[in-house]
């Protein structure tokens, strides 16, 4: 199990805008990795929502929000659009990168997330045990101004 303290694996996945997103290239910058089930569900739709409205406070702390699931592109091009997200969806459709953050379930994707620090360490980590549950925009960002 990944903990605070441990490197971040390094993965490449392709974007909902066509483009490939390498974490190595993120290096300098802090990254807020949300694993999420799936497009259009209720519980994704409001979590990725609710940090779309709380966008800029991230914007302002210097995080970059990415979406990962096991949808495919079109879908996610698509559920971006539906839902005026400002920050890039990643497909993950065989789950490799789940499985590193163990963050793959019996049942698919689990609902995690993953703060990436500027040197490429983990500073958040927190994965659901039960899928309807998610963190909130607030205590995400209590969190990462807690660092």
């Amino acid at each position: 199990m990944l903990k605070v303290g441990d490197a971040a694996p390094d993965f490449s996945l392709p974007a909902d805008d066509g483009s490939t997103f390498s974490l190595k290239s993120m290096r300098g910058k802090k990254v807020l990795l949300v694993f999420y089930p799936g497009d259009e569900t209720p519980v994704c739709t409001a979590q990725l929502c609710e940090y779309r409205d709380g966008f800029e406070d991230y914007r302002e702390l210097g995080v970059t929000v990415i979406g990962i699931s096991k949808d495919d592109a079109e879908s996610h091009r698509r559920f971006k659009e539906r839902r005026d997200l400002p920050f890039s969806l990643l497909s993950d459709v065989d789950l490799k990168v789940a499985k590193q953050y163990d963050s793959a379930g019996i049942l698919g994707m689990k609902r995690s997330v993953f703060l990436v620090d500027e040197k490429g360490v983990l500073r958040y980590v927190h994965v659901e045990s039960v899928a309807i549950f998610r963190r909130r925009h607030d205590e995400l960002i209590a969190a990462i101004r807690g660092l």
